[in-house]
């Protein structure tokens, strides 16, 4: 019997039994495969005309099962006891194989938990910034851009302020510079500022990385999460009263979600106990000016919030 033989036979054997509504099989046998070698020369016989339900093949039934005798019942005072239960043991942690080597993803929208660390004092956040800037000056994760950076942009500005904004990665005379929102999304960022109110020497400004990507490409995932550790720890020090993300890389950053800005702006969001406010860079600000208005009322939305909107 052939491989093609016993296809064709299987099959027609299937779709016969699915038609006399069979839904148990019998257990293949070497019976079993002669009888599906006939049924295909019966099948190719009642293709010219005779009936394979009538054919003269008939399946075999499934061998009858012998009644068994039930066992004799033991006395009471025979029956073994059964041994006291044996309290079960936790395995230890490294016994346990992890389901998963992924990260769990935020849950989104983000609830509000608190900081992690006491406040500290001015000084305290000082050298607690100054050693994390040592470690970012070191750091050699993303090695595509390492390799074409002049230097790397920490942060600016006073370690005890309310606000703390974050743009997108550094652009070329950031990264000339070593300090974010310079050039002409700079000054644009400048004059949003002095329109809200907020002076620009007290707000703490930080960008997603702290490296320039060549031809200021967008930021990988993994080159976010290279950094998100460095943001999160200057975030931790500063623990600020509200966070402003400039652009979506921003918000992938620290909200870590892909939404878009038109569905995140217009309210508030959370990061640990830091309200945090999601607008338009001003590089596309730049780019579409028809959006500075939305810009603008990100801005008087802020404004409200802190008690300081002329009616």
């Amino acid at each position: 019997m052939d491989s093609e033989q016993w296809k064709l036979a299987s099959l027609q054997t299937l779709e016969y039994l699915q038609r006399l509504g069979v839904k148990h099989l019998p257990k293949p046998n070497a019976k079993l495969s002669e009888i599906l070698v006939d049924w295909v020369d019966v099948s190719s016989k009642g293709s010219s005309g005779t009936s394979i339900a009538s054919s003269r093949t008939q399946l075999p039934s499934p061998e009858p099962r012998q009644p068994t005798s039930p066992e004799p019942r033991q006395p009471a005072s025979q029956v073994p006891k059964k041994p006291a239960q044996v309290q079960a043991q936790a395995p230890s942690p490294s016994a346990i194989e992890p389901a998963s080597r992924s990260v769990a993803k935020p849950s989104w929208p983000p609830v509000e938990s608190p900081w992690m660390t006491p406040v500290r004092s001015a000084q305290d956040r000082s050298e607690a910034l100054g050693q994390l800037k040592l470690k970012v000056e070191e750091c050699r994760l993303c090695k595509d851009i390492v390799c074409h950076r002049r230097q790397t942009v920490f942060g600016v500005g006073p370690v005890t302020t309310r606000f703390v904004m974050i743009g997108d990665a550094p652009g070329p005379e950031e990264d000339r510079l070593g300090e974010p929102f310079v050039g002409a999304s700079g000054e644009l960022f400048d004059k949003i500022l002095r329109a809200t109110g907020i002076p620009r020497d007290q707000v703490y400004i930080l960008n997603t990385l702290k490296c320039r990507p060549p031809n200021n490409r967008v930021p990988s995932d993994i080159e976010l999460d290279n950094c998100r550790p460095f943001i999160e720890a200057q975030l931790e020090i500063l623990q600020p009263e509200y966070i402003i993300c400039w652009g979506a890389t921003a918000v992938r950053a620290v909200l870590q979600t892909t939404e878009s800005i038109g569905r995140l702006r217009g309210r508030f969001h959370c990061y640990k106990k830091a309200k945090v406010l999601v607008t338009y860079h001003p590089t596309y600000l730049e780019r579409a000016p028809e959006a500075k208005k939305l810009t603008w009322e990100d801005m008087q939305m802020l404004m409200r919030e802190l008690g300081t909107l002329k009616a």
